[in-house]
């Protein structure tokens, strides 16, 4: 499925209700693995994917660890803010809060926090420009294989930022700080996966000591997407309804790590249908073949003057018939033959027929007027000699079953 990412970029922290960006960074893949292209547009002219997703800066996504609270769905996100009240920095109502979708009631799990303003606007600007947003993910996230990410410093001269994601949550910090050394040297490499921005990937050297993956911003959009979280929750849920529900479901089936098992059992199931849906149609193939190749045999050994074969069957009945005239034997669209189906099928009682009209199969007979009942059992019988008969006025017409 082609795939769309939007990137938000980070909230400028001395404007919490700053202007929304003229143009909007994007990434498009056609398969959702691989760039296939990408740049800056206005909302209005980026392009269409199957699915589209808001990727959102890694500073504007705080993470908090807490036991989630045994509340219905309607209240959910009040009893969250009960729970994170002493936590969060901001009041309750400036800020959007989503679950870990893994994590159940009563169970501890991740919450991410978001301010709830800018979200808001850039989801109606991207609506009133026709663009559905069906996912609204973070850059990094809480996972159990670390991994540090260098990116260069912003227009307003701020130094470097090194993300952590672990088990433990994410950080991020400057690198003109002492904490980011101090994260570095608490920190065992050799179980990190390193990277950073092509513009960062000196800086990273430096500090590390060793060399790093490249990886720019689009190339990480996208394995952003490998993450199962979706902040679209609570008042940003999207109205799905019908078919558009049913699309999200699969695409959490096709994202999460957890449904892979089913995915490959899937994937499996369907190759194996396929294989014997080939072997079926090939067998059916292989018969239809040996039955057409045994017809032509068949017209051959019995009448073998017939050269090139076209229609085995077809040839074989007027080879069959030529061979019948040649003998003087009557044919079953002969007079005789069917006046005495007729004569057979005759109806006790009736006188003999008034009048008759023949060609070459096709008897009409003129009669006198017979009852349903006695049209109905002479047509019965003349269907078991190969014939089928049919009233028209106050005639019968008797004809092969199969002339058309």
């Amino acid at each position: 499925m082609s795939a769309l990412v939007i990137l938000l970029p980070p909230r400028p922290r001395t404007d919490a209700a700053a202007a929304l960006p003229a143009e909007y960074g994007w990434v498009f893949s056609a398969d959702g693995r691989q760039v296939t292209r990408s740049g800056q547009a206005p909302a209005a002219l980026l392009p269409r994917a199957g699915e589209t997703t808001l990727l959102l800066a890694d500073v504007d996504v705080s993470w908090q660890h807490a036991t989630l609270p045994k509340a219905p769905p309607a209240r959910r996100r009040a009893a969250l803010g009960a729970v994170l009240e002493e936590q969060l920095l901001e009041d309750d109502e400036a800020l959007h809060l989503a679950l870990d979708g893994a994590a159940g009631s009563g169970k501890p799990g991740w919450i991410a926090v978001v301010q709830r303003q800018r979200l808001a606007a850039v989801l109606a600007d991207l609506q009133r420009s026709g663009v559905a947003v069906d996912r609204v993910a973070p850059s990094s996230w809480p996972q159990d294989e670390a991994t540090l990410h260098f990116l260069p410093g912003d227009d307003e001269g701020h130094a470097p930022l090194l993300v952590h994601s672990h088990g433990g949550g994410v950080a991020c910090l400057r690198l003109s700080g002492t904490l980011a050394r101090q994260r570095l040297a608490s920190l065992e490499r050799t179980a990190l996966a390193c990277s950073a921005h092509p513009a960062a990937v000196a800086e990273a050297e430096r500090w590390l000591g060793a060399g790093v993956e490249v990886l720019a911003d689009a190339e990480r959009a996208l394995r952003a997407l490998g993450s199962a979280w979706n902040l679209r929750q609570f008042e940003f849920a999207p109205r799905h309804r019908g078919l558009q529900a049913l699309r999200e479901a699969l695409q959490r089936l096709r994202r999460e790590r957890a449904w892979r098992p089913l995915r490959w059992g899937l994937a499996a199931l369907l190759l194996v249908q396929f294989a014997g849906l080939e072997a079926w149609a090939w067998k059916l193939r292989h018969d239809l073949h040996e039955r057409q190749r045994a017809q032509v045999q068949l017209l051959q050994q019995t009448h073998p003057q017939v050269r090139v074969v076209l229609d085995a069957p077809l040839q074989m009945q007027r080879e069959t018939e030529r061979l019948r005239e040649a003998a003087g034997q009557p044919g079953a669209a002969d007079l005789e033959t069917m006046l005495g189906a007729a004569a057979a099928a005759w109806p006790e009682g009736q006188g003999p027929v008034q009048a008759l009209r023949f060609e070459p199969g096709r008897l009409v007979l003129g009669t006198v007027a017979w009852t349903a009942a006695q049209q109905q059992q002479f047509a019965l019988a003349v269907r078991a000699a190969g014939y089928r008969a049919q009233a028209e006025g106050a005639q019968l017409v008797l004809a092969l079953e199969d002339a058309r």
